[in-house]
């Protein structure tokens, strides 16, 4: 079966980045990209701090934060009064794990699909405050409808106080059925929480229709913002009891400025973000993530096809407009998180191809991602150098 053509460019996408021409930078999902145009804005306001720290700090920090808030709330179809920003998704689970005040009764419900950090933080609060971790297996194939009856099913009402699922999986690029999910979890009196890391600027903006009691999304991955800007969404029952990991000088305003700010952290990436979106919707959003599911999904087949992986074997990442796509790799690979890693610098390497290597399932898979800065015959020299590579184990 012949591999279908590739998109048609988006005209000067390269041209924003200020990405390293010498690479293929095949793995946006990790650590995104940011325009140039935000990055002079992220500039322009630590020179502002730089000049007159006292001012910058304390007159109309808190108000300019706020109405960053607001437009990312806004984008994202999310509460403003309900979103607060943070750093990133951990940092939004971190916050969400410690207000819930667990008990030795309690159990806190994930899937063998969700990111590493999470689980590390569910298991260090179950072993602070003795409440139970416990991990449902969701079969790489399933359909949605199966999804949501495995989940149904894992729950226990009475015991499970929270669920946490994926929007759209890491290790697994798979995008899970979030709403339906929600909606079973409440028929159950069941708390969820949506990691929804790789949603912002990837996913449609539909954050209150899921219907979650938390919410976290990171704005740097595909929302073009800086490093280090997040939003973490909270339904209003949750409100007043959410409380931040470091008590600062807005503890009385309530959520979410109390887990906003945090003291003289440097909120130029915040402050930036809506530049990014500006920089997304110049593009045309639809536009962007239309290109970029079907270049990385050109990009699965061209190395799927280097690697032998039948078109029937690709993971389909189960619905439109997802950016990343995963590729089995030979058996006996990466199948274990160092031995990813090692793979994972040998490519960047010898090849010149950031590329993430995930390890999921007892197996090694390689995750693709397509952006606007991308291009066909990235993925094509991956293909033709990268099955040699692996083959000298």
């Amino acid at each position: 079966m012949s591999v279908p053509p590739p998109p048609e460019p988006i005209t000067g996408g390269r041209l924003l980045f200020s990405l390293d021409p010498a690479v293929s930078h095949l793995n946006h999902g990790s650590f995104g990209a940011v325009p140039i145009v935000v990055q002079r804005a992220q500039q322009r306001l630590r020179d502002e701090m730089e000049a007159d720290p006292l001012r910058f700090f304390t007159q109309g920090l808190v108000d300019r934060i706020t109405h960053t808030r607001r437009h990312l709330a806004g984008f994202l179809g999310a509460d403003p009064d309900g979103t607060a920003l943070t750093t990133n998704a951990t940092t939004g689970v971190a916050v969400v794990l410690q207000s819930l005040g667990l008990r030795p009764d309690d159990e806190v419900l994930t899937t063998d699909h969700g990111y590493g950090a999470v689980e590390f933080s569910v298991r260090r609060e179950c072993r602070r405050t003795g409440a139970t971790h416990r991990v449902l297996r969701l079969p790489l194939a399933a359909t949605d409808e199966e999804v949501v009856q495995i989940v149904r099913a894992g729950l226990r009402p009475g015991r499970t106080r929270l669920l946490v699922i994926d929007q759209l999986t890491s290790a697994t690029a798979r995008l899970l059925p979030a709403a339906a999910i929600a909606g079973v979890a409440r028929e159950h009196g069941v708390s969820v929480l949506v990691d929804a890391a790789h949603a912002p600027g990837m996913l449609p903006a539909t954050v209150q229709s899921i219907g979650a009691d938390f919410w976290v999304g990171n704005l740097h991955k595909w929302g073009y913002a800086p490093r280090g800007t997040a939003v973490l969404v909270v339904a209003r029952p949750w409100r007043e009891r959410i409380e931040p990991l470091v008590v600062s000088w807005e503890q009385e305003a309530g959520f979410p400025g109390r887990v906003e700010w945090q003291a003289t952290a440097d909120y130029t990436a915040w402050l930036s973000a809506p530049v990014g979106l500006y920089t997304l919707r110049s593009l045309g959003h639809d536009r962007v993530r239309e290109h970029n599911a079907a270049l990385a999904a050109y990009g699965q087949r061209v190395v799927g096809d280097a690697l032998g992986v039948s078109p029937v074997d690709l993971p389909d990442p189960g619905g439109p407009g997802v950016a990343m796509r995963i590729i089995p790799l030979p058996a006996g690979l990466a199948t274990n998180i160092d031995a990813a890693r090692a793979l994972r610098a040998r490519i960047a390497e010898r090849l010149a191809a950031q590329v993430a290597v995930m390890t999921w399932d007892g197996r090694g898979w390689l995750r693709l991602c397509g952006q606007v800065y991308n291009s066909p015959d990235e993925y094509e020299r991956l293909a033709g150098r990268l099955p040699a590579l692996l083959a000298q184990r």
